[in-house]
C-alpha cells in the first residue's frame, strides 16, 4: 500500500509543480497546465486520503487484496474443474456420435442423412450436418468442431471421411475404426484420471489443513485469527500461505492435465 501512497504523492507533485528538465529550465515544446485552486484542493485531498488509508486502514486494504486474490484463485480452480467435466462429457458425446454415425451408415442411410441423424445424439454436431446438407466441406466442419475441448476425436473422423470419399473405401468401416480407437483412448484416460484423483484429493486436504490448525488454536484459547487478520506479520503469513497453497493446487492441476493430454 505504500506504493499507492507514493503514486498519489507523485501525481500531486506532478500537477502542482511546473515541469522542468534536468537543467532546471522549462521544456520549450511542452508546458504543463497549471491547476487552479479547485484542482490543487482535489489533488491534496486525494493524497491525504491515500495516506489516511495507508496508515489508518492499511491492514483492511491488505486483507481485502489478499481475500480478493484468494477468491480469484478459487474461481480459477472451479472454472478449471468445470472445463474438465465439460470436456469429458463432450468426449463421451463424440464417441456416441461416432457409434450413431456407424449405425446409420450400416443401415443404408446416405452420408448426409446419417450426419443429420447424429444431431439428435449431440446438438453441437449441427454445423457438420449443415455443411453436408449445403454441400460444403464436411471434414473442415468436423475439424472446426474438433478444436473444442474434448472433441479432438472428430479430427480422426474428419480424416477418415476425407480418405473414404477420396478413395471410395467404406465410410462405415473407417468411422467404426475411429470409434473403436476413441473408445480405447477414453478408457485409458478414465483409468489415468482415477489414479490421479487420489493425488488431487491429497493436495486439497493438505491445502485445508491450515484451516483445521486455526480452528484447533482457537479452541485451545489462542487468538490465531486476530494474528492473521489484524497484524502486519499475520497478513504477510496469510498472503504467503494462500499464495503457496494456490500454487500447489495449480501445480497439481497442471501435472494432471499434462498426463491426461498424452
Amino acid at each position: 500500500m505504500s506504493l499507492v501512497a507514493i503514486l498519489m504523492a507523485a501525481a500531486a507533485i506532478a500537477l502542482i509543480v511546473p515541469a522542468r528538465d534536468l537543467t532546471g529550465r522549462r521544456p520549450a515544446q511542452w508546458s504543463a497546465p497549471q491547476p487552479g485552486v479547485v484542482g490543487r484542493v482535489v489533488v491534496a485531498v486525494t493524497a491525504a486520503a491515500g495516506l489516511w488509508l495507508l496508515f489508518a486502514r492499511g491492514s483492511l486494504l491488505v486483507l481485502g487484496l489478499i481475500l480478493t486474490g484468494a477468491a480469484a484463485g478459487a474461481a480459477r480452480l472451479v472454472t478449471a474443474a468445470r472445463d474438465r467435466r465439460e470436456a469429458a462429457r463432450r468426449e463421451e458425446w463424440v464417441l456416441e456420435t461416432c457409434e450413431a454415425l456407424v449405425g446409420e451408415l450400416r443401415a443404408g442411410q446416405p452420408p448426409v442423412a446419417a450426419l443429420a441423424g447424429c444431431v439428435e445424439v449431440w446438438a453441437e454436431f449441427e454445423p457438420v450436418a449443415t455443411a453436408a446438407r449445403l454441400g460444403a466441406d464436411v471434414p473442415d466442419a468436423m475439424r472446426a468442431l474438433g478444436a473444442r475441448p474434448g472433441a479432438h476425436g472428430l479430427r480422426n473422423v474428419a480424416g477418415a471421411w476425407a480418405v473414404s470419399h477420396g478413395s471410395g473405401a467404406g465410410l462405415a468401416v473407417a468411422v467404426g475404426q475411429v470409434a473403436e480407437s476413441s473408445r480405447e483412448s477414453q478408457a485409458t484416460r478414465r483409468l489415468v484420471a482415477s489414479e490421479l484423483a487420489s493425488a488431487r484429493a491429497t493436495a486439497r486436504l493438505v491445502a485445508a489443513l491450515p484451516v483445521l490448525a486455526l480452528l484447533m488454536g482457537s479452541g485451545l484459547g489462542g487468538e490465531p485469527w486476530h494474528f492473521l487478520l489484524g497484524t502486519p506479520p499475520g497478513l504477510a503469513c496469510l498472503g504467503c500461505g494462500l499464495a503457496l497453497g494456490w500454487a500447489g493446487l495449480f501445480w497439481i492441476d497442471r501435472i494432471s492435465a499434462g498426463v491426461l493430454a498424452r
